[in-house]
C-alpha cells in the first residue's frame, strides 16, 4: 500500500488533526499490526475504535432527545439502532472512500478486507475516536452531524425494512412474503449474494450483499421504496 494521501483525507473528515500518530493509530488494523510489529509497535486501532463507539453513542442519543422531543425512549432507541448499526457505519465509511486508507495485512486486503462491512465500521468509529482524542467532544460532534446524522429517516427505513415490508404485507389479506437467494459468486472469503423478495410469487425487487441477510435487507428496502412510491400514485 501507498503511503495514504493524509492531507486528502483529513480535508474529506472536515478535521484537521494536530497529532497525525493518533489518525495512523485508527487506521491501523490489527492484522496490519500483526504482521508488522516493528512498524507499528504491536499498536492497532481496537482501543480508539472502543472509545469512539462511546461517543458515538453519546451524540447520537443527544442528537436524538434535543431534535425529536416527541419520541419516546424506545423510539429513540430503536432510532439510535438504526444509525450505529455496522451497515450504515459501514455506509458512512464508504461515502469518505474510508477503505482506501485502512493498514491492512496483504491477507486481508487481497482477500477483500477494505469492502467489508465489519472492517469499515470498526474503522468509522475509530476515526471518531481518533478525532475525540486530538481535538475534544465538539469537532467530533461536528464529523458525525455532517457524516451520519443526514437522512435518518432514510437509515431507519433501511434498518427495519424487513419488519416494515411484512407489517405492509400483512395489512393486505392473501398475500405471502418470500425472500429468494438467486444467485451466489464469488469466493468463501467474499461471497456476493442476490435476493429476491417475492409477494404470491410475483418478484417485486432484488437486493445484492457479501451476506444473505444483507441482501435480504437491501431487497426489502427496494420493495419498500417501490409500494410506498406507488401507494402515492407515483
Amino acid at each position: 500500500m501507498l503511503k495514504p494521501d493524509y492531507d486528502k483525507l483529513q480535508n474529506t473528515l472536515g478535521y484537521q488533526f494536530k497529532d497525525l500518530s493518533v489518525l495512523k493509530l485508527a487506521l491501523t488494523h490489527s492484522s496490519f499490526a500483526h504482521e508488522r510489529p516493528g512498524q507499528t509497535k504491536g499498536q492497532y486501532n481496537e482501543r480508539i475504535e472502543y472509545l469512539g463507539d462511546a461517543v458515538l453513542e453519546l451524540i447520537v442519543s443527544d442528537y436524538l432527545y434535543y431534535n425529536y422531543p416527541k419520541k419516546s425512549e424506545g423510539e429513540m432507541t430503536r432510532t439510535r439502532a438504526s444509525l450505529v448499526c455496522e451497515f450504515t457505519l459501514a455506509a458512512c465509511a464508504r461515502e469518505i472512500s474510508l477503505g482506501d486508507y485502512i493498514f491492512l495485512s496483504k491477507g486481508e486486503d487481497v482477500t477483500g478486507g477494505r469492502k467489508r462491512d465489519s472492517i469499515l465500521s470498526d474503522a468509522f468509529e475509530a476515526i471518531l475516536g481518533a478525532i475525540y482524542v486530538d481535538g475534544g467532544f465538539e469537532p467530533a460532534r461536528a464529523f458525525i452531524s455532517r457524516i451520519l446524522l443526514k437522512d435518518i429517516e432514510h437509515k431507519q427505513l433501511f434498518y427495519d425494512s424487513k419488519t416494515c415490508l411484512q407489517e405492509l404485507v400483512q395489512a393486505k389479506k392473501n398475500q405471502q412474503l418470500q425472500y429468494v437467494i438467486v444467485k451466489e459468486s464469488g469466493p468463501e472469503h467474499n461471497k456476493q449474494f442476490v435476493a429476491e423478495v417475492q409477494i404470491n410469487g410475483a418478484v417485486i425487487a432484488e437486493g445484492k450483499g457479501h451476506s444473505k441477510k444483507t441482501a435480504e435487507q437491501q431487497a426489502a428496502y427496494a420493495a419498500l421504496l417501490k409500494l410506498k412510491g406507488k401507494e402515492k400514485g407515483q
